[in-house]
């Protein structure tokens, strides 16, 4: 664990993007880079595909938490 140093302002969109998901500021933050580093890997996959690679990854089904289109 460790200490990253942020803009104000970016600390300020975690803190209000984790209220919104019910997440802590640091899950929030964890949140975005997990995806950030998913999507510069894979940078053909849309947010809803990778969020559901990552529901299959956790053994459970997308369709049960978000709209996935047939």
């Amino acid at each position: 664990m460790g200490i990253v140093n942020i803009d104000d302002a970016l600390h300020e969109e975690v803190r209000k993007a984790g209220r919104i998901m019910c997440r802590s500021i640091n899950a929030q933050a964890e949140f975005w880079m997990k995806i950030g580093m998913i999507a510069e890997s894979n940078p053909t996959l849309s947010f809803n595909e990778i969020v559901q690679r990552q529901f299959a990854e956790a053994g459970m089904d997308a369709k049960t938490y978000m709209r996935v289109p047939s």
